[in-house]
């Protein structure tokens, strides 16, 4: 990779997170400190307005604006390969976004790049198990609920075919055994719980923060270790 392609792909990471330590920027580039130092300084010096946090990291100062992305043709077969099995592990909320974005980014490839991915997209086909048909439209909730975090309220249906009324902290999604499970704590029970997330028969966003304020970490709760 040149030093020009370098530059580029640094602005495009910082502005893909909050914060990015020089010791992030090095392994994502397979460069030293000091070459992210000159790097940053010299991104400084083309304009755009970097700034750093102590324990935290780099990041772009807030309001600035980059032109629109552009893609590779290999980068947007590699999305396109995405989609095949968007199609297959997610449920349709997930689905009907990830179609979206995937026509965003057709509409800027060149046309003979979108001729070319068009005839690959023809090219790909993934078989699957019967069972994984997610009918259900619950995904996107429950990633938004996540991040905002914020309570859900569900109606889920046990193993033994019986029905409740949950209000749910969600913590994460996890996909194990050819199903999506939500974990999150539920204020019913008073601790974390997991739910299969075809067995949820209703899902609500409350748009009420979080009760609890300091929740465990996805990968501190424990799995089933047979599946």
């Amino acid at each position: 990779m040149n030093r020009v392609d370098r530059l580029f792909g640094i602005v495009t990471l910082l502005q893909s997170r909050k914060y990015v330590s020089a010791e992030k920027i090095s392994e994502k580039f397979e460069i030293s400190v000091r070459t992210v130092y000159r790097d940053i300084k010299a991104i400084g010096e083309a304009g755009i307005p970097v700034s750093f946090e102590p324990n935290k990291g780099y990041f772009i100062i807030p309001g600035y604006f980059t032109p629109p992305v552009s893609f590779t043709l290999d980068e947007a077969n590699a999305l396109l390969l995405s989609q095949s099995l968007i199609g297959g592990f997610g449920d349709r909320s997930v689905q009907s976004t990830f179609d979206s974005a995937l026509t965003k980014i057709k509409a800027v490839l060149k046309q003979v790049d979108k001729e070319k991915l068009a005839l690959l997209d023809q090219s790909i086909k993934l078989q699957l198990p019967e069972r994984l048909n997610f009918e259900f439209e619950y995904l996107s909730k429950i990633q938004h609920a996540i991040i905002e975090q914020t309570q859900i309220k569900i109606t889920y249906r046990s193993l033994k075919d019986e029905l409740s009324e949950r209000v749910i902290e969600p913590i994460g999604l996890v996909f194990y055994a050819f199903s999506w499970h939500l974990i999150g704590y539920c204020q019913l029970r008073g601790d974390y719980r997991d739910f299969k997330v075809e067995r949820i028969k209703e899902l609500r966003s409350t748009h009420l923060p979080f009760e609890t304020t300091s929740h465990i970490s996805l990968s501190d709760y424990k799995l089933p270790v047979n599946y």
